[in-house]
């Protein structure tokens, strides 16, 4: 099997995972965590849970992000390139800035210590590993 074609499969599959997780954060499941405290500690980096639209909002892109690496719509390959690229560049953004310490700049307010450490070892090198599997499932697709 193709490298393309493996890349492509785990980011479609990881991106519509993300998704559901973030619609059952959206209607209260603290999962994996305990309690809603936990989770918002260690997932969001600050005392209060994300509302029912930011969650949604987040597997609503996170979904059409699987629909364009997936190369949806295929009348319209050049759509899904882009897409996908878009994709790809906002994980390794989010990922960049996991690592360097300033999610916050994205998330304002994401700043617990919990939240910092889990970014880092968990949060930042998964959006950059998908990232990257993205690119590749993108690029090498597409030439």
């Amino acid at each position: 099997m193709k490298i393309e074609r493996v890349a492509s499969r785990f980011s479609v599959a990881a991106l519509a995972a993300l998704a559901g997780v973030h619609v059952a954060w959206g209607l209260g499941s603290s999962w994996p965590l305990p309690d809603r405290e936990a989770f918002s500690d260690a997932v969001i980096g600050r005392p209060e849970a994300p509302g029912v639209v930011a969650c949604h909002s987040v597997a609503c892109a996170l979904g059409a992000g699987a629909l364009l690496v997936g190369g949806w719509p295929k009348q319209y390959p050049a759509l899904s390139r882009l897409g996908a690229a878009g994709v790809a560049g906002v994980l390794g953004v989010r990922g960049l800035a996991g690592f360097s310490g300033r999610t916050d700049l994205l998330s304002p307010g994401s700043t617990s210590a919990r939240f910092r450490r889990l970014d880092r070892l968990v949060y930042s090198p998964l959006c950059l590993f998908l990232g990257a599997s993205t690119a590749i499932a993108t690029v090498r697709r597409h030439r």
